[in-house]
């Protein structure tokens, strides 16, 4: 005997989500414009149109191309459009995302590319530091480099497709020659991270032998440490001074924000409290 035969058949509790959304929530959700399918869809949202327009602007401000007539032999690189919603670490919204890049599968290895690897920060060392600074009360603070990947110069001529939707009108056949390093492309991670470890080393940083991506200035009784993490930047020093200091050289050189005391770092939420640190 089945149990709907039997009367023991209990009932289907079913989860009624009108129900349960706050309604500040919901008013919330509707007012985010959603990731557009296409190019077309995005230019016609003002909110993904103004960021686009701003992704593009800051690739012309950074001299990133110069137009180029179409080589007879060379390879053009195509490009996309990349739309997300960047996040709080509350999960509200803080804005839209927009970046040109390029399809790396696309290039040509020994022609468009040649070496690729780019070290990245290891977990126990993040850990090493972090403890290290909490013993010695020293101040934690995170920067976050603006659009990273484009500070880089090439060394190898690449040519690729003007960004859809944005081609000069008086030169629409033209292609983009690159002066610098783009999303997408191939060894975009190396070239930004030998040139920002280029740079460190001229301020005086040394790289540490157990992991590169670690960098130690060391000048008598002052010491700093620096943690890269692609775009992301965790540095601590043994006084304010030498803190301020790098971070007023580093500013200089590259656009970056510094968002003060270190709180969120590659998906861990950091609670710094006077004699610990908490990661969740």
């Amino acid at each position: 005997m089945t149990r709907q035969a039997s009367g023991t058949l209990r009932p289907i509790d079913r989860l009624v989500l009108s129900a349960t959304v706050p309604t500040s929530y919901a008013s919330t959700s509707t007012a985010v414009s959603p990731i557009p399918s296409s190019v077309r869809s995005a230019l016609a949202d003002p909110h993904w149109r103004h960021a686009m327009e701003e992704e593009y602007a800051a690739l012309i401000a950074n001299h990133t191309w110069d137009l180029v007539p179409r080589p007879k032999c060379g390879n053009v690189v195509t490009g996309k459009w990349v739309f997300t919603h960047k996040k709080r670490a509350d999960g509200s919204l803080e804005r839209y995302k927009v970046r040109w890049g390029l399809r790396g599968f696309t290039q040509r290895p020994g022609v468009d590319y040649d070496e690729t690897f780019s070290p990245v920060v290891k977990p126990a060392t993040v850990c090493t530091v972090l403890t290290l600074a909490l013993s010695r009360s020293w101040s934690i603070h995170q920067l976050d480099v603006k659009n990273a990947f484009l500070q880089g110069t090439l060394t190898e001529t690449v040519y690729c497709s003007q960004p859809t939707g944005f081609l000069d009108p008086a030169q629409p056949e033209m292609v983009c020659r690159l002066n610098k390093s783009l999303y997408g492309l191939k060894q975009a991670p190396r070239v930004w991270y030998s040139q920002f470890a280029s740079f460190l080393l001229s301020l005086g940083f040394a790289e540490a032998r157990s992991d590169t991506s670690l960098f130690i200035y060391r000048q008598g009784s002052v010491v700093a440490y620096l943690l890269l993490y692609v775009d992301v930047i965790i540095l601590t020093a043994s006084s304010s001074a030498l803190l301020q200091q790098t971070i007023s050289a580093l500013q200089r050189e590259i656009a970056m924000k510094d968002l003060s005391q270190l709180h969120h770092f590659l998906g861990l939420i950091v609670e710094q409290q006077p004699n610990s640190i908490f990661l969740q």
